[in-house]
């Protein structure tokens, strides 16, 4: 009996620590890091993902006007967007963003993602790919900076209403950078150059080696390929290595990652990708120049059309200057610039009527009191006050911007106005000073006055409605000016102007 208990107790030991070694084994693989390996929490920002989609799209249609896009039914695009489908499955689908591949016939190696998902690889990168996996490694880096959101961290204090409200107006180049320009996002000369750190290329090779992992490839392979294209070309290579600065050694870095990770057998080629290459040496590649001709010239426009590339979901925009630019020159801008596009559909101004009920803002200092209807957006330089309705992608048809600017040389308060005047016809060829400069009185600080004429965003039976801008400036103790540009169509101006005075006389400057 005894024989018989010890038996049953050395066999429940036994059994018990059979059925632990397992455990022990997996818990010390997880600790020394050889399990799958998992993609980071992304974090937070400033735009939740409605903002950061709807962003990219008011991009994405400034892509087909500045560059050639082949149509989705082209073998590379096709290909393109079968690679990157198999790469998003393997990011969880809570985190993950509606991605969307497309190929520039461009001879330059180079690719590029916008906010919410849409990507771009230039033709040059195909064909500079030796396999399937360093093309992977590069659609796989790109589809990180979406993911971990790096983008929209670049300017955590922007709303979708400031960007939206002079994208169309700002973005080309020849009006500035814009708010496109805060996000890091330049369009212009034949390429879209996002404005990475190296923090954030490191972040994207880490996470892409990741991808790439759990799809099957190398991760080594997208260093490879950045390896190869700077042993070649050397710093003044692809737009690819400028666009993408290097976070160090790439090659080591990802190889320290990856030395833990289970071991698998990798997937280097695949049987279209050699075909798919020897096409696209056949397509006719543009270079960087030529891009950027027929972007001003508004051929690729025409072309994009013409062939059925531009997608049909993308939201309308225009080459017409914004009833109120929320970033220009002078600080501000308003009025309508020479272009071609159609601009904001009228509104009634029952949908813009400011409320009698009024509320306090505070911003960097100084304080207004505005509408209560109406929004406010902007950042540290630049205050927009709007009734939502007016904010369109071509600007602000009714509302007021609020800015600070150092009066530079000026000697006084009337030439530092004039100088701002000045700047803002610079900004929207077509604007005139339409009256004599006045002196106000705001709370006992002596400001100046002038009225300006544009053209609103608003159209009306195809042309654009008149638009007359009221300029207000007060000094600053500290140096400087305060400025505000109030805006309105013509014809609904004296009805706005009470509540535009009683605005002005809330104002105070700390």
């Amino acid at each position: 009996m005894q024989t018989r208990n010890f038996s049953t107790r050395t066999l429940a030991l036994l059994l018990a620590l059979l059925l632990a070694q397992p455990l022990a084994v997996m818990t010390k693989l997880q600790a020394e890091g050889t399990s799958t390996p998992q993609l980071p929490n992304p974090g937070t920002t400033g735009m939740n993902r409605q903002q950061q989609q709807q962003l990219g799209l008011q991009a994405v249609v400034e892509v087909y006007k500045q560059m050639p896009v082949l149509p989705d039914s082209s073998p590379e695009t096709q290909y393109v967007q079968h690679l990157g489908k198999k790469l998003a499955a393997v990011i969880p689908q809570d985190r993950s963003w509606p991605y969307q591949f497309h190929v520039i016939p461009a001879a330059d190696i180079n690719a590029f993602a916008l906010p919410g998902g849409p990507i771009f690889v230039n033709l040059g990168t195909i064909t500079a790919a030796d396999n399937e996996a360093e093309l992977a490694g590069v659609l796989a880096h790109e589809m990180s900076h979406v993911y971990m959101q790096h983008s929209a961290k670049q300017a955590p204090k922007a709303t979708v209403a400031q960007i939206i409200a002079g994208l169309a107006g700002a973005v080309l180049p020849q009006s500035g950078l814009g708010n496109l320009g805060r996000m890091g996002i330049q369009i212009g000369a034949g390429t879209m150059l996002m404005k990475y750190s190296r923090a954030d290329e490191a972040q994207a090779d880490s996470t892409g080696a990741i991808i790439m992992y759990r799809a099957g490839y190398n991760p080594k392979a997208m260093a490879d390929f950045f390896q190869k294209l700077e042993q070649k070309y050397g710093k003044g290579g692809p737009q690819l290595l400028s666009d993408h600065p290097n976070p160090g050694n790439r090659q080591a870095a990802i190889q320290q990652e990856v030395r833990n990770w289970p071991q698998k057998n990798y997937m280097t080629n695949s049987a279209e990708f050699p075909q798919v290459k020897q096409d696209a040496s056949r397509v006719k590649a543009y270079t960087a120049q030529e891009i950027a001709n027929g972007a001003k010239s508004g051929q690729w426009e025409q072309q994009n059309r013409q062939n059925h590339v531009v997608p049909a979901n993308l939201p309308s925009s225009s080459n017409q200057g914004s009833g109120a630019s929320a970033d220009s020159g002078a600080g501000s801008g308003s009025g309508s610039g020479a272009g071609s596009g159609s601009g904001a559909e009228d509104v009634a101004f029952k949908e813009v009527k400011p409320s009698a009920n009024f509320t306090k803002y505070q911003g960097q200092g100084f304080s207004i009191s505005y509408p209560d209807n109406w929004k406010v957006a902007g950042d540290q330089n630049t205050t927009l006050i709007a009734p939502p309705s007016a904010q369109a992608e071509t600007g602000i048809s009714y509302g007021v911007i609020v800015g600070a600017k150092v009066s530079g040389d000026a000697s006084s308060l009337d030439e530092a106005t004039q100088q701002l005047a000045q700047g803002l016809q610079q900004d929207n060829p077509g604007m005139k000073i339409s009256g004599q400069m006045k002196n106000v009185d705001l709370n006992g600080m002596q400001g100046r006055s002038l009225e300006l004429s544009g053209k609103s965003p608003l159209m009306l039976n195809g042309q654009a409605l008149p638009e007359r801008d009221w300029l207000v400036t007060i000094p600053r103790s500290q140096g400087g000016l305060v400025y505000l540009v109030f805006v309105s169509p013509e014809r609904d101006f004296n009805q706005l102007h009470p509540t535009y005075q009683k605005m002005l006389d809330s104002l105070q400057i700390q």
